[in-house]
């Protein structure tokens, strides 16, 4: 950006500021720069080629009091975070074209300002994009590419759209679920949207974008890591302060309280999921997240949650005993858990495939399984099936190691190929005892480099000495206790 255009654009910032009278409100994302946003629009443009165009629409108004957030595949595109925008991506002229709503003055006077149509040439220069216009325009600009006749195709995302708290694989459930619903059926909001383009439109072959998006996201860039860093380490830090904080008497809410302080009192946006925070036997259910029950001397919890941070987030589980110290049975399972878990870090590298990593991961784990005595059958029995059951998945060439993870908790792409670096995934697997409910699982967060795997989530203890050692510290709510609400 040259010098003039520089001061161009603090001069708009400024009206804007004293027009909105906000402070200190960015209008568009300090996290990325526009060029990033630029290089992943010419990635679409590359891949849908000269006849065609792509059009993605972003979250609408919410009909809640919750703040706004952005669906994901389109903040990654432009980065702009009004609502009912759309962005139409011209593969013949490589030229990015934003849709939004008028002002709406009265809202604004209420809530503050919002990038709208007549802030075209400001969201130019803060954002990169080519051109700005209004929402009403945008099926006539679409109808007048259909009469170019050398445009014939127009992509559009099929799946939902991954919003707050929700990945796609959310979305997709809860769409299934409306549409079994006998008196409601109605189409997901993506389903709506290309209806209305195929009976619109009918001049242009309507084709799904999310494999191109998702192929993009598969790869982290340096900034994308950075905040995916940041998600995990107050990630670690909830589960830290949540071990803390831990004793027999309290409710697993309570947790869910403390980590959410450590996720928004240190800049987070949100929770990527909702908290599973699982004591005794809840934590046989993989997604229990009630959080009602209060934990007695002697139940093994399992903490499972991370947050939004910048639209990028995290996947952290922990497990440890609410009275602090390990009984006889927890270190018996968890201390074989906790080695073989360690077997599966430790083959992680690049330019190998999952399956090769969980082939030497299995043959580690037999030994450790021949060196174990355990005090049951069920819990040996529990052990070689773990054992065999991760050697039968190490068979399959397309097994993974985990989930991805990046602008959803369980992140989009495929990829059964080599890790390469920028790929960043969790691993979690599960040791089951189901003749007492027992479930053991940690999870932790890897990026793959150049040269090997940073496991950012490492520092935070597993083993059973580092743990005991935290339980020991003052927690947050040891100082905090709760209020008597009868007394007020």
């Amino acid at each position: 950006m040259n010098q003039r255009a520089h001061l161009v654009l603090l001069l708009l910032v400024s009206i804007v500021s004293l027009v909105s009278g906000q402070e200190g409100f960015p209008l568009f994302t300090k996290d990325f720069p526009p060029e990033e946003f630029a290089q992943r629009r010419a990635a679409v443009y590359e891949a849908i080629g000269p006849a065609a165009l792509a059009l993605v629409q972003g979250t609408p108004m919410q009909d809640n009091n919750t703040r706004f957030r952005q669906s994901a595949d389109f903040y990654y595109l432009c980065g702009i975070e009004s609502p009912h925008a759309y962005l139409l991506l011209d593969g013949s002229q490589k030229r990015a074209t934003l849709f939004l709503p008028h002002r709406n003055e009265a809202r604004e006077r209420s809530e503050g300002k919002t990038l709208s149509a007549e802030d075209a040439e400001l969201i130019k220069q803060l954002s990169g994009i080519d051109a700005v216009s209004s929402s009403d325009l945008l099926q006539e600009q679409l109808a007048r590419f259909a009469r170019t006749q050398s445009i014939t195709t127009l992509y559009t995302p099929f799946a939902p759209a991954e919003g707050f708290a929700g990945g796609r694989d959310v979305g997709l459930r809860g769409a299934a679920d409306i549409a079994s619903d006998p008196l409601d059926g109605r189409p997901s909001r993506a389903g709506h949207l290309i209806h209305l383009l195929k009976t619109r439109l009918p001049h242009f072959e309507v084709k799904n974008l999310n494999p191109i998006i998702d192929n993009l996201r598969l790869i982290k860039s340096p900034r994308e890591i950075e905040l995916i860093r940041r998600a995990t380490i107050l990630s670690c830090e909830a589960l830290r302060e949540s071990m803390r904080s831990t004793k027999p008497g309290i409710y697993e809410h309570e947790l869910d309280g403390v980590a959410k302080f450590v996720y928004y009192r240190n800049g987070a946006q949100g929770e990527a999921y909702y908290s599973l925070v699982a004591s005794g036997r809840n934590a046989w259910y993989p997604h229990y997240n009630a959080g009602k029950r209060q934990m007695l001397d002697g139940d093994f919890l399992l903490m499972d949650f991370a947050p939004d941070y910048g639209y990028y987030m995290s996947d952290i589980t922990r497990q440890w005993p609410v009275n602090g110290k390990f009984n006889s049975w927890q270190r018996e399972l968890y201390g074989f858990y906790v080695k073989c878990y360690r077997s599966i870090l430790k083959a992680i590298r690049p330019g190998v495939t999952a399956q090769k990593i969980k082939q030497e991961a299995a043959s580690e784990m037999e030994k450790i399984l021949a060196s174990s005595r355990f005090s049951k059958p069920i819990y040996e029995t529990a052990a070689k099936n773990f054992v065999s059951g991760y050697k039968t998945g190490a068979q399959n060439p397309r097994t993974s190691l985990g989930h991805w993870v990046g602008m959803g908790v369980h992140d989009i792409g495929q990829d059964w190929g080599p890790l390469r670096p920028g790929m960043v995934f969790t691993i979690e697997p599960a040791l089951r005892v189901p003749e007492e409910q027992i479930y053991i699982r940690l999870e932790d967060l890897i990026v793959i480099t150049e040269t090997g795997a940073d496991i950012i989530s490492e520092y935070l203890p597993m083993d059973i000495d580092g743990i005991e050692k935290i339980m020991r510290e003052e927690g947050f709510l040891k100082r905090y206790p709760k209020i008597d609400l009868r007394k007020k």
